[in-house]
């Protein structure tokens, strides 16, 4: 009867061993190895008597996981005899559940249950653009290390580790685009100035931009004129600068060289001047040669500057105007002025006209104005038929001279004057000596074609 007494089952506190290898004992969960899925934990089993030390008033305390320190009254032989006291703790990454301490009772059962669970962390959750791996799971002292997508840069804590409290070590960090987008701008190019132009067309692709990040490019601005803009001689720097979604940005540029192939610059003539087009000596500028009043071109009278940086033909040379009074008519002589001179034609009775020699010795001392403004002078003096007429020193024929004045409405009777432009039309006349100054200011203010004004606005006044 006694050896069946030993025998019976007595209700005593253990904490029981889970028996599947693939659980982690009194973790109270399941956890599939490298993955972060839970599942709900079976309930643990009825504690098991531990009947290997007997005689024994409670069962002997045997923790998985952990550890019972018990003081019994009888001395620290017995470890379960009635009013023993132990306290129970668990390892290193396991979390006691029950009690902190329990007690052998007289009804032979201990004060109360405890077992040690696995300390686990919540599962973390994904990172946008980014992801963690951690090296045991949810477990306590797991440590889990970020990394981001390429393309995007680590804000915030790279590892997190599960402590004692359950809890992850620091903060959940973000992944941001902080990489400026790849941009490459064209090679830079050297370009010929067009013919007769100081300017090249010129024309390139688009820059190459990629972002290494997400891929978009949100806009790509471009500083300078655009592709197939005329450019200037000289060196042009033309910036492009890109930005992506996240507003990072990254600039290239690239250089545009425009030469202009010259000619050597061309001197004027003797008693001429050249008009030029474009600058005047580029490739494709044509010059040409013009002389003054009272010259004559000998010579080429157009020269083109070609790519080869020289000039076509030969400078020419302006002669003095050829005066032919031995022609049939007045219109045959007033034709070898046309476009070239002005004629200032002088009418008088008799040489010894007092008007006629006041007018002729101002106009003697202004010679060189005349010149200036491309002004000849022809003289109409006497009565037929001792009537001279003269340009210069070439004499006129009756028959001319009287041409002449019927073509002029000239009368012998007394002094007048009347000046002829280029074209040989009649715009003034005067019925008395004219100072040179008043013949000067009409013609310079109604007479100078553009280009005499610009060239006398150049050169001023070489009589003065």
């Amino acid at each position: 009867p006694r050896m069946a007494q030993e025998a019976a089952p007595v209700l005593l506190l253990v904490l029981a061993r889970l028996v599947a290898s693939t659980w982690h004992e009194g973790s109270g969960y399941y956890l599939e190895s490298h993955t972060n899925e839970v599942y709900a934990e079976e309930p643990p089993p009825e504690p098991a008597l531990d009947y290997r030390r007997v005689p024994q008033w409670c069962a002997t305390l045997n923790i998985h996981r952990g550890e019972a320190t018990c003081y019994s009254p009888r001395g620290s032989s017995y470890r379960s005899s009635l009013g023993t006291r132990c306290e129970l703790s668990c390892t290193r990454g396991y979390r006691l559940v029950g009690p902190s301490a329990v007690q052998c009772l007289p009804n032979r059962h201990w004060s109360g249950m405890a077992y040690c669970r696995q300390i686990r962390c919540h599962v973390l959750p994904a990172v946008l653009r980014g992801s963690y791996v951690c090296s045991a799971g949810v477990q306590m002292d797991s440590r889990c290390d970020y990394t981001c997508l390429p393309g995007y840069q680590l804000e915030g804590d790279r590892s997190r580790i599960c402590m004692e409290d359950g809890r992850w070590s620091g903060s959940e960090p973000v992944c941001v685009d902080l990489e400026p987008p790849k941009i490459r701008c064209p090679d830079s190019r050297e370009r010929i100035a067009e013919p007769g132009k100081l300017t090249a067309t010129v024309y390139w692709d688009a820059p190459r931009v990629r972002d290494s990040a997400d891929g978009v490019i949100k806009r790509v601005m471009l500083r300078g004129p655009e592709p197939g803009s005329e450019f200037p001689e000289g060196e042009h720097v033309i910036r492009y600068t890109a930005h992506d979604q996240a507003y990072n940005r990254a600039s290239c540029k690239f250089r545009i060289r425009v030469q202009v192939r010259r000619c050597p610059v061309l001197k004027p003539p003797q008693n001429g001047y050249i008009s030029c087009t474009s600058d005047g000596n580029n490739y494709g500028a044509t010059c040409e040669y013009l002389c003054d009043g009272g010259y004559e071109r000998q010579g080429t009278s157009l020269r083109v500057c070609q790519s080869t940086q020289q000039w076509t033909g030969s400078q020419p040379l302006c002669a003095p105007m050829q005066i032919n009074t031995d022609v049939n008519s007045a219109a045959s002589l007033l034709d070898q002025f046309h476009e070239k001179r002005r004629l200032f034609v002088i009418s008088a009775p008799d040489p010894s006209d007092r008007y006629y020699k006041m007018q002729i010795s101002m106009l003697q001392q202004a010679a060189c104005g005349l010149d200036l403004r491309h002004v000849t002078t022809v003289e109409l003096v006497g009565q037929p038929p001792h009537e001279v007429g003269r340009i210069r020193e070439h004499r006129l024929s009756l028959g001319i001279i009287e041409e002449l004045r019927r073509f002029l409405h000239l009368t012998r009777s007394h002094f007048s004057a009347v000046l002829l432009d280029k074209a040989g039309t009649d715009r003034e006349r005067y019925i008395s000596p004219v100072s040179p100054d008043e013949l000067f200011v009409f013609i310079d203010t109604y007479l100078l074609s553009e280009r005499e004004a610009a060239r006398r606005a150049q050169g001023g006044d070489p009589c003065e």
